[in-house]
Order: C-alpha cells, then sequence, then structure tokens
C-alpha cells in the first residue's frame, strides 16, 4: 500500500475527484454514519455475490473443487477420498468450509452453504478496499462509492460462486497488504504480528501464499536493518509467522496423508524444469506477461494505471521510504506470483496457458484503487499520461503474448472458465480474441477517465460498478435459475460405492463429493469376483455404443444398471436393491 501515488499538491489545488467542502454539521455527521455505511455495504455486497451464485448447487471445476470439498469434509469428521495424482489442495480454506458439513450432509445444501461462505467473505472486500482508498489518499465521501464499486470487480465476485481458494485470496491478500503497510509506517509489533499471521494463513490456504509470505519475510528483514530500531517488533513478526507457517504445514500434512496416499502431481518438478532450461524460461516469462495482460483486462484498465503509479512510486527517490518498501512488496508479490505460477504450470494444451487472469486476480482489487485513485488525484494532463502508459503496458504485454503463443491461441482448447471477464468484453464464449479485447478494456479505461474528469467520483463509481455487475450479467446470468440437484448414483443413501479401475479420473473425481456416505473404493470388474459384502454400487465405463445392460456381464443376479454422463463420459452405476436402511 502506498500513499505517495502522487507528487505532493500544489497549494491552493484541489484535486477532481475531492468534493466542495461539506457544511459543519455534515461534515461531524459522516463519521457517525460510516460504520453503518460499510455495515449495509458489506450486506449488500453479500447479498449480490449470492444472488449470483445462488444457482449453483455443486462442484463443476473439477478436480478443484472437489479437492477442497473433500478436505473440509474431512476435517468436519466425514469420509475422504483418493486424489492421488492430482495437484495438492491445501487445507487453510477447507478449514474456513468444514463448518458447513455440521449442520447437513446433503450435497446440495452443503454447496448452498459454501456460498454464503464465500459471500460473506468476499464482501469483506469493501471495507478493507474502503481503508485502502483512503490510504490512496481518498476522502472519506470519496472512497465509499468507489471502494464498493471496485469489490464488485468479477475477478474479485466470479470466483465466489465456486469452492475455490480464490474466493478468500483477495480478501486475505488485502488485509495482509493493509496490516503491513500499518507495521511500516508505524512499527508496532501488533500490526508485525497481525500481518504475519495474515501471510501464514494465506500461504496455508494456496501455494500463492507461499511466496507472499516471502515476500513478507523480506519485509520484515528490511525493517529490521539498522538505524530503524524496530528489531522487536519483528522479532514479534517473525514469531508469528514461524508459528503460523508450522501450524499451516501440520494441517496440509495431514490432509495429503488422507487424501494423497500415493503422492501428488510434481509441481515443484515442473517449476525446476523450467527455471533451468531456456524454453523454460521462455514459457514462464510469457505466461507471466499474460496473466499480466489479463489483470490489466480484468479490470478495464484500471489495474494497468494502478501498476505504473506503483512502479513510479519505487522508482521515485524523494518518495518517502515507507511508501517505496510498500510499493516494492506489491510489485515483488505480484511478478512473483506471475512468474512462479507460469513456470509451475503443466502444458494442457489450452489457450489459458499463456494468457490467465485466475492468479493474479487476488491483486486486482488493489491495482485497480490504485489506478482509479490516481486518475481521480491527478490533474488532467498527468491523468492522460497515466492512461497512455497503461495502455503501452497492455499492448506491449499483448503483443508478447501473440508472439509467443502464435498459431496456438486458436488451436489449443479454448474454457470459458478461464476468460470470464474476455468472454464478456469481446461478447464470444468460444473463443480469446486478444486484440479485441485489449482494445475493449481501453475504451472502458477511457470512459472512466473521462468520468473521473467530470469532478465527480460518484460517475465513475457509477461507471465502474454498472460495467462490473454488467459482465457479471453475461458471465453468469444464463444459470440465474435455481436447477435441484439429482444424485447420482440409483438407491439409497447407504452402502460401500467402488468404482471400476477403468473408470475415467474426472469421472471417478466428479461422484467423490455427491457420495457423502463412504469413502469411494476399487474394483477390478474383469477379475470376475463378485464385489465385497457391503458394497452396494458399482460404478462402470460405459461405453459409446455399448447398452447399460451389457456394461457388466458378470454383475450378481438381480444388480440394476443406472446410467449416467459426465461431459461426454458415459458410466453405468450398478446398484443391489436388497441395500436399504440408514447411510453408512
Amino acid at each position: 500500500m502506498t500513499l505517495a501515488l502522487l507528487p505532493p499538491r500544489r497549494q491552493g489545488s484541489r484535486p477532481a475527484a475531492e468534493a466542495p467542502t461539506a457544511p459543519p454539521d455534515r461534515t461531524r455527521r459522516f463519521p457517525r454514519a460510516l460504520p453503518w455505511l460499510l455495515t449495509a455495504g458489506v450486506l449488500a455486497q453479500a447479498a449480490v455475490r449470492l444472488w449470483f451464485a445462488w444457482a449453483r448447487t455443486g462442484p463443476a471445476a473439477n478436480p478443484d473443487e472437489t479437492g477442497y470439498l473433500l478436505a473440509a469434509r474431512l476435517l468436519a469428521g466425514g469420509p475422504g477420498g483418493d486424489l492421488s495424482g492430482n495437484t495438492f489442495y491445501q487445507g487453510g480454506y477447507p478449514v474456513v468450509l468444514a463448518p458447513a458439513f455440521w449442520f447437513s450432509h446433503e450435497p446440495a445444501t452443503v454447496y448452498t452453504t459454501v456460498m454464503a461462505i464465500n459471500a460473506v467473505l468476499g464482501a469483506l472486500l469493501f471495507p478493507l478496499g474502503y481503508a485502502a482508498a483512503r490510504r490512496f489518499g481518498l476522502a472519506r465521501r470519496s472512497a465509499l462509492p468507489l471502494a464498493f464499486a471496485a469489490a464488485l470487480l468479477p475477478a474479485t465476485t466470479f470466483f465466489g460462486a465456486f469452492a475455490l481458494a480464490d474466493a478468500v485470496l483477495p480478501t486475505l491478500v488485502l488485509a495482509w497488504l493493509l496490516a503491513l503497510d500499518r507495521f511500516v509506517r508505524g512499527g508496532r509489533a501488533l500490526d508485525a504480528a497481525l500481518a504475519s499471521l495474515v501471510a501464514s494463513c494465506t500461504a496455508a490456504v494456496h501455494t500463492r501464499g507461499s511466496v507472499l509470505l516471502a515476500v513478507h519475510c523480506a519485509a520484515l528483514l528490511v525493517m529490521a536493518l539498522p538505524g530503524r530500531r524496530r528489531v522487536r517488533a519483528v522479532l514479534a513478526g517473525g514469531a508469528v509467522t514461524v508459528a503460523g507457517y508450522a501450524a499451516g504445514a501440520a494441517l496440509n500434512a495431514h490432509i495429503r496423508a488422507e487424501l494423497y496416499p500415493r503422492g501428488t502431481r510434481d509441481l515443484a518438478g515442473i517449476l525446476t524444469s523450467r527455471l533451468t532450461t531456456v524454453p523454460g524460461q521462455e514459457w514462464a516469462l510469457s505466461g507471466a506477461a499474460g496473466q499480466l495482460w489479463y489483470l490489466i483486462v480484468s479490470t478495464w484498465g484500471l489495474a494497468g494505471a494502478g501498476l505504473v503509479a506503483v512502479a513510479a512510486v519505487l522508482a521515485r527517490r524523494r518518495a518517502p521510504a515507507a511508501d517505496r518498501i510498500m510499493a516494492g512488496v506489491l510489485l515483488a508479490a505480484t511478478c512473483g506470483i506471475a512468474y512462479a505460477s507460469s513456470a509451475a504450470l503443466p502444458d494442457e494444451h489450452r489457450v489459458g496457458n499463456f494468457a490467465y487472469g485466475r492468479y493474479l486476480a487476488c491483486v486486482a482489487l488493489v491495482y485497480a484503487l490504485a489506478g482509479a485513485a490516481a486518475l481521480l488525484r491527478l490533474a488532467t494532463g498527468r491523468a492522460v499520461g497515466l492512461a497512455a502508459a497503461c495502455a503501452l503496458l497492455l499492448g506491449g504485454s499483448g503483443l508478447w503474448v501473440a508472439a509467443y503463443a502464435g498459431e496456438r491461441l486458436r488451436t489449443h482448447v479454448f474454457i470459458g472458465f478461464d476468460f470470464p471477464e474476455v468472454t464478456f468484453l469481446t461478447a464470444d464464449r468460444g473463443a480469446l480474441h486478444l486484440r479485441e479485447a485489449t482494445l475493449a478494456a481501453l475504451a472502458l479505461l477511457c470512459g472512466l477517465l473521462v468520468a473521473s474528469r467530470l469532478n465527480r467520483t460518484a460517475l465513475t463509481a457509477v461507471a465502474l460498478a454498472g460495467v462490473n455487475l454488467a459482465a457479471l450479467a453475461f458471465v453468469m446470468g444464463p444459470h440465474a435459475r435455481r436447477v435441484p440437484a439429482e444424485p447420482p448414483l440409483a438407491g439409497p443413501a447407504s452402502g460401500g460405492v467402488v468404482t471400476d479401475a477403468s473408470l475415467n479420473w474426472a469421472v471417478r473425481t466428479a461422484l467423490m463429493y455427491p457420495v457423502w456416505w463412504t469413502r469411494l473404493g476399487t474394483f477390478d470388474v474383469r477379475a470376475g469376483r463378485p464385489p465385497a459384502p457391503g458394497v452396494c454400487t458399482v460404478v462402470v465405463p460405459l461405453p459409446d455404443g455399448t447398452a447399460p445392460e451389457a456394461s457388466w456381464p458378470a454383475h450378481p443376479a438381480g444388480w440394476r444398471p443406472h446410467a449416467g454422463r459426465f461431459w461426454s463420459l458415459g458410466w453405468v452405476g450398478w446398484h443391489d436393491p436388497s441395500c436399504a436402511g440408514p447411510a453408512q
């Protein structure tokens, strides 16, 4: 967080964002009303987020969602599963979700509760964003509407409609930055401990948090340099960091042992191979450029203005030391996440390998607020120059992506989930139009720049909120009608459930969460043996053109097939009708 985004104003000048001085009685009343306004804003934010997520009653982004939900169910005392070979989904976020399993075991009900938890945690971005806007130099009356509008960015809202760690990472990251900023400026041990606690929690939630934790430790070391006289506070922060990291490591070790008995995907090996080869470096750097491009596009250009403003603070030698430290922290965390996540990303032959927004979504709000604050406070000439610098950054990163990826942007698989904001900007859910998305984002930035020149922060906030809600309605609107979830397997929720060893991993993963009463086992139908006692359901693959009744020729007498589909994959759940009674 930085205060000196702008050079000091000359005496007698008034920035465009500030309204005329309010009458004394109104000025005194506003601080009294502020807690109520913040509370009402949090409730409104939660309602909007829950509205867009309400139609969803089960995981769709697999195996990610299933990994987090299974870990939460395990922590709540329920059965786990076998996710061996998948990416490791850490335990920090499941700890937050575990209470959803205390009140119900019905999968749709639990998932709806998870959406409510996400909505509340996401809504906290409004008061946190207000605090950030104030530290960027905006007055209360300007910071309040702008923070509310910016908190509705799809980058901070869309993933809240899924059981993903991305639903809480923006809140954690902004809370960490605010706490660290207070420590850097005040030097209090309490602030150092709070920032360290949040950084440790973030590291327990996702591997991106490990990058933040490394940056946090570096910031503590800088604050401990001779002459700063904050060694005791730094030691307190370091102790909390070590304790928090140890607790998170113990939690993740428990989940790894229970859910990944045969190991996880070796992302560390991928990262090492990329860092030690020239082609690997090209992949990592290009992917990082693609993430920066998406960060700017997904915030309608505001994050680009924020990036330029924060970089200018770091480069300005006359800027206060605290401002330069926080500018360095924010930029180091951003570049570190973009580079490390790109380097560890396996080549899945999807367009998202080259331009992806999910990993940097956790810093989208802070950069958008920084960019908006700069546009509102700068004089017209400087604001236009800032927008031009943003255009150069956006165009340069886009050209880098296009040059490296080439035809792969058209031949690789395009998944709309990877590009929610881009599909809105180009009105096409089926392909990436990099040039059109870039121009559309610049057009929106120009519109916000014009709104900022009209001396009305409210107009800028309304315009930003309108674009955000329109994007969310485009991406999530077609799914607004609530669809009841149907059990995937026939029969009562009881008895053991096993899957054939040849069943596609995607089908097996998709069944782990709805089969809430037991842990899925493995069974080889080719062996010709009957299932073990207590097993009531056997799931086998269904090749195209095969009748469900012929999917398991050696099935026991009396068992009945129930066909299902997951994406284009067919499967059959064979059930023993004699199985009944309470769930095991």
